[in-house]
């Protein structure tokens, strides 16, 4: 399974994530620069975190509106499984390709730490080598991740099953509504979410909670 990191100025979780899909794919992503309008072709599109253009207007608004974003949509919409995080989902927000909206953190301050996360549906794609209701640790950092959107939303993203990741355990860092951390699209086959499952692939990092996200995204067996 191939896959694509996509590169944008003011990015700096790019080699966190191209290290942690080397690493588990066996071989490097290709990397598509901001002005390209065509991604290869690969089976996993990744928007990593960061604060594209020093998050300026708002998190992800300029980035949502370049050349490669519109790449991305095409490839979300011919079913290519596309991976955002952290700044990446709220990117993907912004190019309107997952619903609702991505709000300063309720507490108004930078919040970088672990928490846990539950997998809420394990029938995704992206959670297939987890049990529903397992519990993982990961990290975050991040400033705009209180998630929201409208009762109509809500109701569409519970009754649909597409709140895939909920903050567990009281460790909601930003007042997320619902507890959310991560969410699909309908057709299933875009992930957005703030915690950082590429700096939980290994024991160097403290644990391997994250692995199984990548190995499930590139239909591995989780090592």
């Amino acid at each position: 399974m191939k896959s694509a990191v996509i590169l944008l100025p003011g990015l700096n979780r790019d080699r966190d994530m191209i290290a942690a899909l080397t690493k588990i794919a066996g071989e490097p992503p290709v990397t598509v620069w901001q002005s390209e309008t065509e991604i290869p072709d690969v089976d996993l599109v990744v928007v990593p975190g960061g604060f594209s253009y020093g998050d300026y207007l708002r998190a992800g608004a300029i980035a949502a509106r370049m050349p490669v974003l519109q790449a991305v949509r095409e490839k979300a919409e011919k079913g290519v499984r596309v991976l955002g995080v952290c700044n990446g989902f709220q990117i993907l927000i912004e190019a309107g390709l997952l619903p609702g909206a991505l709000m300063r953190n309720a507490s108004l301050r930078f919040v970088c730490r672990e928490v846990r996360l539950r997998i809420e549906n394990a029938d995704t794609v992206f959670t297939q080598a987890y049990e529903a209701g397992q519990v993982l640790t990961c990290p975050v950092a991040h400033h705009d991740g209180n998630y929201i959107v409208d009762k109509a939303g809500l109701k569409r993203l519970q009754d649909d099953d597409r709140i895939v990741l909920r903050y567990a355990d009281g460790t909601n860092p930003n007042g997320s509504l619902d507890d959310i951390a991560g969410i699909v699209n309908e057709a299933g086959n875009v992930l957005g979410m703030m915690p950082h499952p590429e700096n939980r692939i290994e024991p160097a990092h403290g644990g391997r909670d994250g692995r199984a996200l990548f190995a499930s995204a590139l239909d591995m067996v989780a090592a």
